[in-house]
């Protein structure tokens, strides 16, 4: 049984994560386990090969650094961050795993600045299981923007 991670964002200053749980020598692996590729908001169908490569370029180099430093690192390049589901178009959240598994802190890592949108997922251990790509920027999309709500009503 995989040991769960619970990190906690006190302020903006700082990010606990509960001691002996964490190894800070460990580099940072994905995982896509839990990837949902059939969420309408979250396909990659229609994106081409370049897609593809660059995703995997930058997940690559994210594989380079420890864990430690993407939670703690909230440079403008990564944004890595929990995501406050009620913030977002799925206040619901990743409504499609188990409960233990909907219980840990979501995250997202950026891909890239616009091209190439985010990812969505969560930490267990040293690994990242990506569970949506947002290519184009939709968990965090005005609802009035949104092609996936009903105009005027909020409601999807």
């Amino acid at each position: 049984m995989a040991k769960r991670i619970r990190s906690k964002l006190p302020g903006k200053k700082s990010l606990k994560i509960r001691p002996g749980k964490l190894d800070d020598t460990k580099t940072l692996k994905f995982s896509f386990k839990y990837l949902d590729i059939n969420h309408p908001k979250f396909s990659v169908t229609a994106k081409d090969g370049q897609y593809f490569s660059k995703v995997l370029e930058r997940l690559k180099k994210l594989s380079e650094l420890k864990v430690i430093e993407i939670l703690r690192n909230r440079s403008s390049s990564l944004r890595a961050h929990p995501i406050k589901w009620r913030e977002t178009t799925e206040p619901r959240g990743f409504q499609h795993l188990n409960e233990q598994l909907q219980s840990e802190t979501p995250y997202q890592i950026q891909i890239s600045a616009n091209a190439h949108g985010r990812v969505h997922g969560f930490f267990l251990e040293d690994t990242f299981f990506i569970v949506w790509f947002d290519p184009d920027h939709n968990l965090y999309e005005s609802p009035a923007k949104s092609k996936f709500f009903r105009a005027g009503t909020g409601e999807r």
